[in-house]
């Protein structure tokens, strides 16, 4: 097999989904594509860059839609986003822990860029329009963790659990929606409440403030 840097990332993205994040390691993937450990550093300088080239890769292969479509509202495009990145992360074993506390590649800016433009251009106000990528895309990284995170027993706990609730009348209810939704359309659910939120909240806000320069500034700039 030749060693590239495409052969390293489909080896490691393998491995993850065999072991997972507690048991991977530059080690193991040495073996797994039988060279020496330091031959992956001539293609990724240590652990960390390998796992932010792994990231970065599962992104590009799974989460494709970065831009709204023709026509599409910024709301209704926010929501296909956090779906499209929903759907990436869950496409690999810990893809949550993976991607977690990393940073967008500066060779990726461009696109954060053109995404961010975009949402202004549809009618958000910069600051707000940022801050709801981040609220979305932290809520859905959260939403993955723990769903990836559920214990082989979960079952069992969650059986004593509502049964200890049972006699609790509004907890019992809860529960039980909670249950029959499952975690997609509990995610789904949280999207919906963040966007409507901010709908609402937009709605409410006045608007830009360009008469608020005072009457003699105004006659200057008229001159």
């Amino acid at each position: 097999m030749k060693l590239d840097r495409e052969a390293i990332l489909e080896a490691a993205l393998a491995l993850l989904d065999e072991v997972g994040m507690d048991k991977l390691s530059t080690r193991l993937l040495a073996e797994r594509l039988g060279v020496q450990q330091p031959a992956l550093y001539w293609h990724f300088r240590n652990k960390r860059a390998l796992l932010d080239a792994m990231n970065g890769e599962i992104l590009r292969r799974a989460h494709d839609r970065k831009l709204p479509l023709p026509g599409e509202t910024w709301d209704a495009f926010l929501r296909e986003n956090a779906r499209s990145f929903h759907r990436a992360l869950l496409a690999r074993r810990d893809g949550a822990r993976l991607h977690a506390g990393s940073e967008p590649d500066p060779g990726d800016l461009d696109m954060v860029e053109a995404q961010l433009a975009a949402v202004v251009g549809l009618g958000v106000p910069a600051p707000q329009a940022m801050t709801l990528l981040i609220a979305l895309g932290r809520y859905t990284v959260g939403c993955v963790l723990e769903q990836q995170a559920t214990p082989p027993d979960a079952e069992v706990q969650q059986q004593a659990l509502d049964a200890a609730a049972a006699s609790r009348p509004l907890l019992a209810e809860a529960f039980a929606s909670y249950r029959k939704a499952g975690p997609d359309a509990l995610f789904e659910i949280g999207v919906d409440l963040m966007l409507e939120g901010a709908k609402a909240r937009l709605a409410g806000e006045p608007a830009p403030a360009a008469a608020s320069i005072p009457k003699k500034r105004r006659a200057a700039k008229g001159r």
